[in-house]
């Protein structure tokens, strides 16, 4: 059976093509504004609700956890002005209020990943 298309011709639904459109027009604006608290910080996913009124916009920076919560008060005060270049550059009726949230996933991913190295070199370690 053959994927069902949209009018647009899309193969997937309308919030993964607006999911992806927000993150590349965040990312774009992470970086027009100057504030070096925001250097390091990148836009990993974006998840939008069914009824398109929120977007939950994940993130990852090289500061760690620690510096997660001062980075959500700079990304908060910064949300108007990125909310306001995604309205001027979006073609929709209404445009989802943006939630910013860290990427547990990907550290989840990370600390999986040292835990596997570790084991592996600790292995390579051990006379045979």
């Amino acid at each position: 059976m053959s994927a069902r298309r949209s009018s647009s011709g899309h193969r997937y639904p309308r919030s993964a093509r607006l999911s992806e459109t927000l993150r590349e027009v965040i990312a774009e604006e992470l970086v027009k504004i100057d504030d070096e608290r925001l250097a390091f910080v990148t836009i990993t996913a974006i998840d939008v609700d069914n009824e398109l009124n929120r977007a939950y916009v994940y993130f990852d920076h090289l500061e760690g956890e620690d510096s997660d919560a001062e980075l959500l008060e700079v990304l908060e005060q910064h949300r108007r002005r990125i909310q306001s270049s995604i309205n001027k550059q979006m073609r929709t009726k209404k445009t989802p209020v943006l939630v910013f949230r860290p990427d547990d996933v990907i550290r989840a991913a990370e600390r999986i990943e040292g835990i596997i190295r570790a084991d592996r070199d600790e292995r390579a370690a051990r006379p045979e």
